[in-house]
Parts: C-alpha cells; structure tokens; sequence
C-alpha cells in the first residue's frame, strides 16, 4: 500500500529522455504495459539522429544512387538496355526528404496512439527522479516533471576531429548530416574515416559522379569486422573506383574558395603533403550525448569514453534511473537501441527483459552489402586461446550460387564460423547484394544455438541468394555441393 501511494506523487510512471530508436521504442512499449509515460525530445520531429539525418536519409540516398549508376552504365547495359539518365539532385533530396517525414510522422502518431507524452525541449536531471525540460529554442519556460523510473536514451552524435572545423551551412567540410544535404555532386569527395558511414556517405556520391578518395588512419577499412570481408570489401570498391590512402592521418583542413586543402601524414608519422579536395566528409565515429543532462545531479557519472555505465538489466547505479542506445557501452547501432528500449520497459514493469549482445548483427548497406554477426574468425580463434584447430570455417562464393550467376551479380561469399568440437556456429560474414537482409536468419540460428548442420540441413529455395548461406554452412564439414 505505501508503495502505491508514494508512486502517486510522481507525475510520470516513466520519463524518457531522448526520442531515437532506443527511446521511443522505450516510451511505446511502456505506454503498451500500462504505465503512464512521457518522451523528451529536442528536436522538431521525432525519430533522433536515425531516422532524421542518419540510417534513413543515407540509406534513401544509397537506393537513388544506386538507380541512377545502373542506368547510367551499370547492369542495364549488361541486360542489354540502352538510357541516358539525367540527375535531377534536387528532386533526388525530395524524394529523401519525404521518407523521412513519413516515418516521423508515424512515430508521432504512434505516441498519440498510445497516449505517450511528447515533451518538447532539452532534459536535464535535478534530482534522480525529476528533470528540467527547457525549451529547445531561446523562447519559452522551463517546465519540471517527475517520474518514478527516468530512461535516458540520449544518442551520439559526430565525433570531431582536430584540426578539421566541420561547417554543413557552408557545405565544404561537412559531417554525416551535412553530407545528406549536399546542393551539388562534389567533383572531389575526400572523406576522412574508413568505417561505415564514410563508406556508405562516399558511395552514393561516387555513384553520382563525384571523385571519392578515402582517408583512414588503420592500414585497412571497416575495423571491427571480419578480416576477409575487409580484403574483399577493399578490392570490390577500389574496382567500383573508390580510391584509398590507408595508414594516413588528416592534420588539418582549410576551405580556400570552393575548395579544401588537406595536409595528411602517415599514420607513423613522417613528412606531410597536401590533397585538394572540392568537399570533406568528416566521419571518424561518434560519441554519447551525455554533456548537459546534469547527470551530477541524479548522483551518476560517466566513464573515459563519455558512457553511462548499467548493468545486464539496464540500470544505471542510481535506483530509478537507466539507460540504453548509444549513451551505454555497446556497438552504436539503431537496432541495438531498439531492443534495449523492449527490454528496458519490461524490466521497469516487473517483466523480464533480456537482449543478447552476442547477437547484434551488423550492416554496411554499401553495393554490394557487408553484413555480420557474432564473433569474426580472428575472435573466434583467441576467444579459442590461440588454438586454431579449434574453429571452423566454412565459405561459399556468390560466383557458385545460382541466382547470383544468374542475375550477373556475382561479388562476394558467405562464411560460416563454427566451434569444432560442438559444432556451434560462432558468428557469420557476408558480403553480396542482399547480405543486410539475409543476415537475419544467421542471428535467428545463432539465438537459438544452432550448430553448422542445422543450417546446412534446413532447406533452403532454389534459386535463390540465400542458398550461398546453406553451402558455407555444409563447408564447414567440408562438404558443399556446388563447389
């Protein structure tokens, strides 16, 4: 009985901060389980960094691009089809930009339907259950509300990188927001980090006609993934005409006109020289927004990497206060967040919420796709203290597989890592046209334990692309059929 009566004094049953795909897949899911909640959110629309001037926008763009490159050279003339495509880049941006508002429209009207506040404004904790919400422009007041359980779902945002002052008003050196509002195709498109939103960002303005040279500091692209999907990804897109400086560094940019003067060294260090550029994408990562939430005030800290530190459940060390998505130690990728948000909910509701971390599958929607989950080989083998004897591998090249041959579409392979005494699978990597989907069903398989002969034993359509997913997993005991 006290309990009910001191939750009374609460204006909220649950607050959370920040509307991105963490948080307000949090405040829908809460509002479903009963619980009185309401969502702070800064910006105009809803949907954060995602669906406003990330995952959608780019991923809009990566699909016209792709278009317009077909027709322009690529598989129509393979298939015998003759057109002389015309950009109209503005009309391209609208077609974007209408994505994007529908579906954060469709997250607003899902907050009315489940009777989820929206409170417009910047959050900031006054004690671990009440936050401020100032207004997100210079007017308006200050309002103060109280929850009995705060969720802070806060997001990333770009990490800067010294020397080279982003400005995506003046459109010379812009970030990943600024590269989605372009008003021309660059003619030289140097972009600063070799991980997935510069691969993705550099592609759709290649396919557009820009010039793209990409600049990492890491000998190779995309760290963190698969060692072979790596090579395979360099050699497909130096082919593609993507150009590369590995093993460099940017120590500084200067806009002069229309143009950007970079000077770049070696990762080592050495002598510096200079590279013109008509556009810089600046995209080395992103880091947690957790500057001006107070978080002082509700007795929390962050870590060195500007993370709030939770346990398996989501709580922080404060009673009453958690957190998911990007602000929490983790991979910083919008599915991720999503589940968190279920999880985060239940837990809050008594129910018992779990995501698995082991299985977080991971995207490149470049052409062709990169996809992985789980651990890659080289994890695989020191997770197995060394011991390669211990792990199995199996692979299949897209240029085996039927409908891929058929669709003259044949880039890529699909690789199965399996434990070898238990047979387990491990992690999987691919990368093909539809690797971003196709990745689902290893995740699905690896949730529920599946070893390498589940796969390989599960029948699979014919002729299709996953078909390359079944043959790596028979590879592992050496024995696919089409190779």
């Amino acid at each position: 009985m006290e309990l009910e009566m001191a939750d009374h004094e609460y204006d909220y049953d649950v607050l959370v901060i920040g509307a991105g795909p963490g948080g307000y897949v949090a405040a829908i899911r809460a509002a479903q389980l009963g619980l009185k909640t309401a969502c702070v959110e800064s910006r105009e629309t809803l949907g954060g960094t995602c669906l406003n001037v990330g995952c959608i926008p780019s991923k809009a763009l990566l699909h016209g691009s792709e278009l317009f490159e077909e027709a322009e050279g690529g598989h129509f003339a393979t298939w015998g089809i003759t057109a002389k495509p015309k950009l109209d880049l503005g009309r391209m941006m609208e077609e974007k930009t209408k994505a994007v508002g529908e579906l954060t429209g469709g997250i607003e009207f899902l907050f009315k339907k489940n009777k989820v506040t929206w409170l417009k404004g910047h959050a900031a904790f006054e004690d671990a259950h009440t936050v401020k919400v100032g207004p997100s422009t210079g007017s308006g007041q200050a309002t103060t509300h109280t929850a009995k359980d705060i969720v802070i779902a806060t997001g990333s945002s770009v990490t800067p990188l010294p020397g080279v002052d982003v400005d995506n008003e003046a459109k010379r050196i812009v970030d990943s927001t600024g590269a989605l509002e372009l008003e021309e195709v660059p003619e030289h498109l140097v972009v600063i980090g070799g991980g997935v939103i510069g691969l993705e960002l550099g592609s759709v303005w290649r396919r557009l006609g820009a010039k793209v040279t990409v600049v990492e500091f890491l000998p190779q692209i995309l760290p963190g993934m698969d060692e072979e999907v790596r090579k395979e990804a360099n050699k497909i897109f130096k082919k593609q005409g993507l150009e590369w400086m590995l093993g460099h560094k940017v120590t500084g940019a200067e806009v002069k006109g229309k143009g950007v003067t970079l000077t770049i060294e070696k990762a080592e260090g050495g002598d510096e020289q200079t590279l013109e550029a008509s556009h810089v994408l600046v995209s080395i990562g992103r880091r947690p927004n957790t500057d001006g939430l107070a978080l002082d005030k509700a007795g929390l800290q962050v870590n060195n990497r500007g993370q709030i530190e939770i346990d398996h459940s989501f709580r922080t060390k404060v009673d009453g206060v958690w957190a998911i998505g990007d602000c929490v130690p983790g991979p910083m990728l919008a599915h991720k967040a999503e589940d968190e948000g279920i999880a985060v909910a239940e837990n809050i509701a008594g129910q018992t919420g779990i995501v698995n971390h082991d299985v977080i599958p991971n995207v490149v929607y470049t052409a062709p796709e990169i996809a992985g989950v789980g651990l890659t080989q080289e994890q695989a083998i020191e997770a197995a203290g060394g011991d390669k004897k211990k792990v199995k591998v199996g692979k299949f090249p897209m240029m085996a597989n039927s409908r891929a041959k058929a669709n003259r579409d044949t880039d890529g392979f699909v690789k199965v890592i399996a434990d070898a005494e238990t047979d387990r699978v491990l992690g999987v990597w691919m990368i093909n046209t539809l690797a971003g989907t196709m990745i689902a069903q290893a995740a699905q398989a690896m949730e529920f334990g599946a070893t390498s002969e589940d796969i390989a034993y599960t029948c699979h359509a014919h002729p299709t692309h996953a078909e390359a997913f079944k043959e790596a997993a028979m590879a592992v005991r050496g024995k696919p059929i089409h190779m």
